[in-house]
């Protein structure tokens, strides 16, 4: 039985596959013919069906033929060169110092010098609100200010900022002079600074130089480093700092805890020193002395908020890329 190709209802004039042969017979002449026009004149392609079925063929040759052509006809626009732009803190490091010819020299520490400064740039850290200069009396004498200097880095030794900065507020209310301190008891001068690190040790370094700054120097400091790491419990990274914060002298780096720990992390020190004068003199030896005045307290500043000895914060620091901390490849 037959039915028609479209309705599905009986039909007599021929069945469903012979419709089928010869619909595909015709629409392959009818392909094979418009082809064969196509390539005697391509831009048949722009009249009647012949351009939808050429293209439903795997012609690809021919169809790419056609792009390359549209290609060459059309003119390519060349996209524009951008100006170069410069970074931001290589602007910033070519006014720094340059390193004396010659000298040995850690090789990013512009950019890691500049990095730290940004870090720093909200002045937030313990150091900045309770350094040596900021918890003594500036309305005192200038003899009372530069011994309460004194007195607030003895003090400061193995000691926290907050811990320091308590204990010379007792001592400014006690009154904080030589001869006031000198007629103060060991008990009582005890009790003023507990509980700063070693306090015990620290009554009695405090109270025998105060008698010799009284006995030389009319009860002030000294104005040499070495006059004043030969008095009790004055040591180098004390001396430096007094002469920078009480006599505006800046006559070397001081290296604490901070600055020992984060030059060498920062690959500042040629060869790892064993001593903070081994650092100190190592660092001095390529840094341009017109920076010694802000190295301690940048680094200090920056040791007690990102880089600290336990557990620092790798994952924040602008350094983390060219620092030699094992620890920044955990958070990079």
């Amino acid at each position: 039985m037959a039915y028609s190709l479209r309705s599905g209802t009986k039909a007599n004039s021929c069945t469903i596959s012979q419709k089928l042969s010869a619909h595909k017979a015709c629409r392959g002449k009818y392909l094979a013919d418009g082809l064969a026009d196509y390539k005697k004149d391509p831009s048949i392609l722009k009249t009647q069906k012949i351009k939808k079925e050429v293209h439903e063929q795997p012609v690809l040759t021919t169809v790419k033929q056609e792009k390359l052509v549209h290609s060459e006809t059309v003119p390519v626009k060349k996209r524009k060169k951008l100006p170069s732009v410069k970074i931001e803190y290589e602007e910033y490091a070519s006014a720094l110092p340059q390193v004396a010819e010659g000298i040995w020299s850690p090789p990013y520490w512009r950019e890691q010098l500049l990095n730290i400064r940004t870090m720093r740039s909200s002045f937030d850290a313990p150091v900045d609100s309770m350094g040596c200069e900021k918890i003594s009396d500036k309305d005192a004498q200038p003899k009372d200010f530069r011994y309460q200097v004194m007195l607030s880095l003895m003090l400061s030794s193995m000691t926290k900022d907050e811990v320091t900065s308590a204990a010379m507020a007792r001592l400014k209310a006690h009154g904080c002079s030589v001869e006031r301190i000198l007629k103060t008891s060991d008990d009582m001068l005890g009790k003023l600074i507990y509980p700063v690190g070693f306090w015990k040790s620290k009554v009695s370094y405090i109270k025998r130089t105060s008698a010799l700054l009284k006995e030389k120097y009319d009860c002030d400091i000294p104005t040499t480093v070495e006059e004043l790491v030969a008095l009790p419990g004055i040591g180098p990274k004390m001396a430096h700092l007094i002469m920078q914060c009480a006599w505006n002298d800046t006559t070397g780096i001081a290296v604490d805890t901070h600055v020992f720990r984060i030059t060498q992390r920062l690959g500042w020190i040629q060869k790892k020193p064993k001593q903070p004068e081994d650092c100190r003199k190592a660092l001095e030896s390529w840094l341009p002395k017109e920076l010694w005045h802000e190295i301690n307290w940048l680094l200090v500043g920056f040791g007690q908020q990102t880089c600290s000895a336990i557990r620092p914060k790798c994952d924040t620091c602008l350094n983390r890329s060219n620092c030699t901390f094992p620890s920044r490849k955990l958070k990079v």
